[in-house]
């Protein structure tokens, strides 16, 4: 069965940094596109970044942009990792890494119902 295991949450003050990981179960991920979503308390699942599957191509949402950093490495049986930097308080949440096969294609990567599979999560806490 595939899986995807998220790892590196934890609790940090505002202004730090975590680097979260999320690693595939099958080297069949290399060929997937890669995201990362995440969900606050009483509030809906977000997109947060994405990555194509050769890594040449990444979005982020516009509140995590200039601080948050998606890269993968394809060498390590698809390794994603979210570098977060310049933590925030809001930034606080449940994160997720998600995958989609390349061929269904990039355009709609920014959506939850895009992505065939996901991970349990790793929780984020960023004290003021």
């Amino acid at each position: 069965q595939v899986q995807l295991v998220e790892s590196g949450g934890g609790l940090v003050q505002a202004g730090g940094s975590l680097r979260l990981s999320c690693a595939a179960s099958r080297r069949t991920f290399t060929t997937y596109n890669m995201g990362w979503f995440r969900q606050a308390p009483g509030k809906e699942r977000e997109f947060v970044a994405t990555i194509t599957w050769s890594g040449d191509s990444t979005y982020y949402a516009d509140s995590v942009k200039g601080r948050f950093t998606i890269s993968r490495d394809n060498a390590k049986n698809t390794v994603v990792y979210l570098q977060l930097n310049s933590l925030k308080p809001e930034d606080t949440a449940v994160y997720y890494c998600a995958a989609v096969p390349s061929y269904r294609g990039s355009g709609r990567l920014g959506y939850e119902g895009a992505y065939d599979y996901w991970g349990q999560g790793t929780q984020v806490t960023v004290s003021s």
